[in-house]
């Protein structure tokens, strides 16, 4: 057994949540609840990985972080489940000509897009959306988002049949997301340097109000992130 265990770390299978201390620079998310529990905010590079039904508001925990960072350098998005909304990027401050969508034809195009984007140096955050990831392929990413300064929002269903649920994936973070009256359930399942298992609620209602339901309004309808879906 120890020498399975050993052999194991050499491959960078094992993933030790007290060997690293927590980055000490980092990125406020917008969101006084999720900044508070990751010890400022998101990284500034790194792969953070995003389960989640879709949907949801799962791009809205980005937007605050976007609303910044997108002003100099560009926001990527790969494969996402829909249209991105140009007006609403204006509402949001963020300028389309500052969002870059792409929708290669095939996974590996999609991961080839993804590491190019992250070790650009032109990118503030690359947003891919694949449910099948091996663990050498998030190696890649983690590196190339190092090498480029550059956040990795990896999406992903909650449902997800992918090489991670054997071994988890060697990422920066990782978030499962549920919904929630006021926003989002947020439940932090891996953190790199600790073994911090966290679940709260991130309140959306400072930012889109217009999204939250009330107590005294429990009929309020929910309005989802504004896509049209393709096909």
């Amino acid at each position: 057994m120890h020498e399975l265990i050993n052999d194991l770390q050499r491959k960078q299978l094992i993933w030790k949540g007290n060997r690293e201390s927590l980055p000490s620079e980092c990125h406020s998310t917008g969101f006084p609840e999720l900044d508070a529990r990751l010890g400022g905010g998101f990284p500034t590079s790194g792969v953070i990985e995003i389960q989640s039904p879709q949907g949801i508001g799962e791009l809205r925990l980005l937007m605050p972080h976007a609303q910044v960072h997108a002003r100099e350098r560009l926001l990527v998005l790969i494969n996402p489940p829909g249209y991105l909304c140009a007006e609403y990027l204006y509402s949001q401050g963020i300028a389309p000509s500052q969002v870059l969508l792409i929708y290669p034809d095939s996974t590996n195009h999609a991961l080839w897009a993804a590491e190019q984007c992250l070790k650009s140096g032109s990118c503030c955050s690359v947003c891919l959306w694949q449910e099948n990831l091996e663990i050498h392929q998030a190696k890649r990413l983690q590196v190339a988002s190092e090498t480029g300064h550059c956040l990795h929002f990896l999406f992903k269903s909650v449902n997800s049949d992918s090489p991670s649920k054997v071994f988890s994936l060697p990422v920066s973070l990782s978030l499962t997301l549920e919904p929630h009256d006021s926003g989002l359930t947020v439940s932090i399942t891996k953190r790199k340097g600790g073994f911090l298992r966290d679940n709260f609620v991130v309140s959306m209602a400072s930012y889109w109000p217009e999204l939250t339901l009330s107590a005294q309004s429990t009929h309020s309808r929910v309005i989802p992130f504004p896509v049209q879906k393709q096909g």
